[in-house]
């Protein structure tokens, strides 16, 4: 199974935006994909058929509804926090193995799978993990979203650091226009600065209209057979 790591420099970057839009993107052309979010804290609403996270409901939508939400998500928490905290306010904690076999049975089900993580790169995830070791053990090339106004780029740096001293393989960045205010000239110009100081390419910057079919479409052509997406720049 070939898979993709989305993670991001903070939280509220639009990782599940991002995420959504390349399951539509890559459905959209054919392909057999899966989204896996293995931790999710902060309730959104409470209905009558009981709590609903936001982040599960737009992935269960990009795929039509077609799996069932506990495997697109298994472990899910109340309180807006970190899911080890979120998980002690309730009396439980996080599964660590849940974590990888929940990653693991989509391998029979799809032939690539995205995975967002939670919050940044270093997240705690368990009361002892992050989401950097999360993303070790699953092998999968990372895709960093990143803010594309200001304070990005020491942001975007910081994440590159931690995946390259653990030995993750980045596939690229997004920068994402996570607000109206951001023109695309500062976004540009955060793009060749992220570029030539971090080694790392700038696939897209992504505005609220989005260009994520051709982000998605790059992406899948640059898998090698090891399921690993090549970092090299393609146009934004």
């Amino acid at each position: 199974m070939h898979g993709l790591f989305i993670t991001g420099t903070d939280t509220d970057v639009g990782k599940t935006y991002i995420t959504a839009s390349l399951v539509r993107a890559l459905r959209g052309d054919g392909v057999r994909v899966g989204a896996y979010k293995p931790a999710c804290s902060g309730v959104g609403t409470v209905t009558s058929d009981g709590p609903s996270w936001a982040d599960i409901e737009a992935l269960s939508t990009a795929l039509d509804g077609e799996f069932d939400r506990e495997r697109i998500c298994p472990q899910r928490f109340n309180a807006p926090l970190a899911p080890p905290i979120a998980a002690i306010k309730e009396g439980r904690s996080v599964d660590s193995a849940l974590l990888r076999n929940g990653a693991a049975w989509w391998d029979a089900q799809v032939d690539y799978l995205l995975v967002e993580g939670v919050g940044g790169l270093l997240c705690p995830l368990t009361e002892t993990e992050t989401v950097a070791d999360l993303a070790v053990d699953l092998g999968f090339s990372l895709l960093i979203v990143a803010y594309a106004g200001l304070g990005t780029i020491g942001h975007t740096l910081l994440t590159i650091e931690a995946a390259r001293s653990r030995s993750l393989d980045i596939a690229g960045i997004v920068l994402n226009h996570v607000d109206t205010e951001t023109d695309d000239a500062v976004a540009a110009s955060n793009a060749g600065e992220i570029e030539r100081r971090g080694g790392v390419p700038v696939l897209a910057c992504i505005g609220h209209e989005g260009s994520a079919g051709l982000l998605a479409r790059g992406l899948r052509d640059r898998m090698d057979d090891s399921g690993s997406a090549k970092g090299c720049a393609s146009p934004p």
